[in-house]
């Protein structure tokens, strides 16, 4: 079992209000000039959410959500320093609750 990190925050607020694929952008290029192998993902209406044990932290976050999940605590806690309004927190995956830690409630939509 893994220890997941996550970051969470509204999707209007992350993704519309704040200049956050700048950040992301941003550390996809230190990660690359340090050869670093990619230990974190954007993820729209996380799933993990609806495990009972995270009943009080979706109560808590304005929905559609989205989260940063990283198995870096460092790295979460360097996002939350630079932007308020956030929850974070861990989880342990896979597990009965949390079966895919990465997994979206988001449906893909197609463009017929």
């Amino acid at each position: 079992m893994q220890t997941y990190y996550y970051f969470l925050a509204s999707q209007k607020f992350l993704l519309e209000e704040e200049p956050f694929q700048e950040v992301l952008e941003e550390r996809y290029r230190y990660y690359e000039e340090q050869n670093k192998e990619i230990d974190f993902w954007l993820v729209k209406q996380p799933a993990f959410l609806e495990a009972p044990s995270m009943k009080a932290v979706k109560e808590k976050c304005p929905q559609p959500s989205v989260a940063v999940i990283s198995t870096n605590i460092h790295f979460i806690n360097w996002l939350k320093l630079r932007l308020q309004y956030v929850l974070t927190g861990s989880f342990e995956a896979p597990s009965d609750e949390i079966p895919e830690p990465l997994a979206s409630l988001e449906k893909e939509t197609s463009h017929s």
